[in-house]
């Protein structure tokens, strides 16, 4: 993807995310066509890029993937990375927290699936849950989750110390979309299973949502770890652009082989 429409999708530092004023519709100047075929060769120099980070076993990289329900974080995942050595890449799903994980501080959980030096690790939802839909939903008073944004901020720039590079993508569906997603997975039998009745309430509240996630984004884009909002209306789109954002940071590591052992 070109820097320019890779700028374009960026949370600058300091700038309000201002989701309800980008078109997730957008298609970001390209036809399908040409997409997937960009797509294509973004996913043969991620697994490129991939053997080399494995390699080098020195640095790992974490893709976060949130959106609203139906914003199709799934499917990113399936796309995005088909065909690249799954031995050096890790998918976690969060989902409420259970067990051993209430028992501890909400970070906890997080810091327990990064992903290990030389692999790519990606998480399907993430510990802004614990701010957006702790918010949103009222779990905890709004002094606790308020003050989450800092924690978070600090978390991922040790992170990136540590050698971690992060990137944040919001799937940032519309409404309609939203609707007539979930409508689908409710007349399709094929898709029943993902049917969840509070989905329906989820999406009742989508101006709630957006909003929360509008305020978390803003306050948690950093240098260290930028947010970028991707079109999700459209699968091609976000699968083109979210496969752009992982080559992009992979290329900005630039990992190398290491040197073998002496041929005695």
């Amino acid at each position: 993807m070109p820097t320019a429409q890779l700028e374009q999708l960026r949370v600058d530092p300091g700038e309000p995310a201002r989701l309800a004023e980008r078109d997730p519709r957008d298609t970001l100047g390209l036809e399908k066509e040409e997409a997937e075929k960009q797509t294509k060769k973004l996913r043969e120099r991620i697994d490129e890029l991939q053997y080399l980070l494995f390699a080098e076993a020195k640095r790992a990289v974490l893709l976060l993937l949130q959106g609203v329900d139906a914003s199709g974080k799934d499917g990113v995942i399936r796309r995005v990375f088909a065909g690249v050595n799954p031995q050096g890449v890790r998918v976690t799903s969060f989902k409420a927290p259970v067990g051993a994980e209430v028992e501890h501080d909400y970070l906890w959980r997080i810091h327990a699936a990064l992903p290990p030096r030389g692999t790519i690790g990606v998480f399907n939802r993430s510990h802004y849950e614990d701010i957006v839909t702790v918010g949103v939903l009222g779990l905890f008073p709004e002094e606790v989750w308020r003050r989450r944004g800092g924690h978070i901020r600090e978390f991922e720039r040790m992170l990136a110390d540590e050698g971690t590079a992060t990137a944040k993508v919001f799937l940032n569906v519309s409404r309609r979309e939203q609707r007539e997603r979930l409508q689908e997975r409710i007349d399709d039998p094929q898709k029943r299973w993902k049917f969840r009745p509070g989905d329906l309430d989820v999406s009742e509240r989508y101006d709630e949502y957006l909003a929360a996630y509008d305020a978390a984004i803003t306050e948690t884009s950093t240098e260290w770890a930028p947010w970028h909002v991707v079109p999700a209306d459209r699968n091609w789109v976000k699968t083109y652009a979210t496969a752009s954002i992982v080559c992009e940071i992979l290329e900005r590591l630039d990992p190398k082989l290491p040197e073998g052992p002496e041929a005695s």
